[in-house]
């Protein structure tokens, strides 16, 4: 686990300061910012006064654009991060091999960290902005230091959108193992976020390789306090602490194995459709058919379907409901035989549902049964049922993400049902439509992508995501996006709507998608600025 300081690297007390927070808080590693030569000899003083207070925690020092900035650094900290996106131009081989030997006398690691946004134009070219690009970027570099006999190397390949993650890493996965490499692997989603959602998000993107058996290290970026990462990463890790190490845990996938699945439609679920959310329980009072709980509709906590002892509810966009009677909801049988057997019975007498229910931390069982029900030649609708009994809500939203969120991501199954007794019922819908969003499976609320922040973050990201969420929360038809620096913010906030970008110490730039259309915004003034914009473009509905 580690996780990353966002002061000033120049600022020795200061960076000390959060290290320690960092590493006491269960880090194993600790990355710093490294922007040019002087933060790189700097480090010299942050590593001494961390040994000389008592601290052994490994540094690693983050460098993008300079070589020679990373050899320096490679001479002092135990590791060093390179982006081959943006470490040297054509002539990276020779520079990279330089480092290598810099590394090699040092005994010092390397990461090579590819970031989604921010691919080299000779890999865009070729490759365009894809998981194939992502991995082609590290395999350049680890074909070197195959060449070169250096395996001290770590490689990640990182991307906002947990989809993108999750194939690139899959791929990585499996084009080291086919060219006969079997380096570490790193795994973050970058840009999270806060809050539920930023936990949701990286659950979903970690959580699914972490399950297949992929990954070594990781970090949790979010945009809250750099130590506030590590609790959650070990809550996510704790998951996976036993099915990790314990035989036929960890399932073995295919290509044809994460196809999606298409069904036949019954009423709004399957046939392509976004999945549904199934409640338990209503989640609001209802009066006369409506809910009397704004705050529920705001955030959107209202399911698709209820289930009650009168029977199956369908709802609305706004508290309504009606009873549905032709409606049966099936449990999956555990043998292909059965499945075929129930799946004929209902082609005869009307339309069903199939329901498996998911034993929390099988996931082995669980990817069987999807696969024996995908070649069964059965066409229902498939819902996932799991019921989690944890009263704490970060790691239920943990489980439940890192768990389920393959499903989606894979497009599998056609809803979720999710039941924990010690939790509240609109608590459980939201997380279960946060799931999804994550998956990039269904959109029910804005979107924000925002990055962890680091020492290249020139103004107070915290507060200014907090400020643009207040105002802009209730465009739910959009994605927003507030990143710290030009390094891979305009290319992490590719898919996103617009975009708010720092350029300079207290100044920001806004986007619309890719293209910069307000420059040099001073930041106090970025949150009207932008919601200018968005009226501008016609993108603005009142609260």
């Amino acid at each position: 686990m580690q996780s990353m300081t966002n002061t000033d690297t120049l600022d020795t007390k200061a960076t000390v300061e959060q290290c320690v927070r960092i590493i006491r808080e269960g880090a194993d590693l600790v990355r710093l910012t490294v922007r040019n030569t002087r933060e790189a000899e700097n480090l010299t003083n942050i590593k001494n006064e961390l040994r000389n207070i008592g601290f052994k925690t490994p540094l690693i020092a983050d460098v993008h654009f300079n070589p020679k900035i990373a050899e320096i650094a490679a001479g002092i900290v135990e590791k060093v991060r390179i982006n081959p996106g943006n470490f040297a131009g054509d002539d990276f081989q020779d520079k990279f091999i330089s480092l290598l030997r810099v590394c090699t006398k040092n005994n010092t690691a390397i990461r090579i960290g590819v970031n989604h946004g921010s691919l080299s134009g000779r890999i865009m070219d070729k490759f365009g902005d894809t998981p194939e690009g992502i991995v082609e970027s590290a395999m350049e570099y680890l074909r070197i230091c195959r060449k070169e006999n250096f395996t001290n190397v770590v490689v990640s390949a990182k991307s906002s959108n947990t989809r993108v993650m999750i194939w690139a890493n899959r791929l990585l996965v499996k084009t080291m193992l086919n060219e006969g490499m079997n380096f570490p692997v790193h795994l973050g989603i970058t840009e999270a976020g806060e809050g539920e959602d930023g936990r949701i998000k990286s659950a979903v993107g970690i959580g699914t390789l972490l399950g297949e058996g992929i990954g070594d290290t990781i970090r949790i970026s979010l945009t809250e306090d750099p130590e506030k990462e590590i609790p959650v990463a070990l809550k996510l890790v704790s998951v996976f602490e036993n099915s990790r190490n314990k035989q036929d845990s960890v399932p073995e996938w295919e290509e044809s194995d994460l196809s999606p699945f298409i069904t036949s439609r019954v009423m709004n679920i399957g046939s392509r459709l976004p999945p549904v959310v199934i409640s338990s329980g209503d989640p609001f009072v209802i009066n006369s058919g409506q809910s009397n709980n704004a705050a529920d509709l705001n955030n959107a906590t209202i399911p698709d379907y209820i289930v009650a002892d009168q029977g199956i509810f369908g709802m609305d966009h706004q508290g309504k409901k009606r009873l549905i009677t032709d409606l049966e909801f099936v449990p999956v049988p555990d043998r292909e035989s059965d499945i075929l057997k129930v799946s004929d019975s209902f082609k005869k007498k009307g339309r069903g549902i199939f329901i498996f229910r998911y034993t929390p931390g099988d996931n082995f069982s669980m990817f069987n049964l999807i696969k024996m029900y995908k070649h069964s030649g059965t066409e229902l609708p498939l819902i996932v049922h799991a019921e989690y009994t944890d009263s704490d809500p970060e790691l239920f939203l943990l489980k439940a993400s890192s768990e389920l969120g393959r499903l989606f991501v894979d497009r599998h199954v056609d809803g979720i049902w999710l039941e924990n007794p010690n939790l509240n019922i609109s608590e459980i819908n939201r997380i279960s439509f946060g799931l999804l969003q994550a998956a990039r499976a269904r959109m029910s609320r804005t979107e924000y992508i925002s990055c962890p922040s680091c020492g290249r973050t020139l103004f107070d990201i915290q507060n200014t995501l907090s400020k643009v969420k207040t105002a802009t929360s209730h465009l739910k038809h959009l994605k927003i996006a507030v990143m710290g620096c030009i390094v891979n913010g305009p290319g992490e906030m590719a898919d996103a709507d617009y975009g708010l970008v720092g350029n300079a110490p207290g100044r920001v730039t806004l986007y619309k998608q890719k293209e910069p259309v307000k420059k040099n915004i001073l930041s106090d003034n970025a949150i009207n600025e932008m919601i200018r914009l968005i009226k501008d473009c016609g993108d603005w509905t009142e609260p």
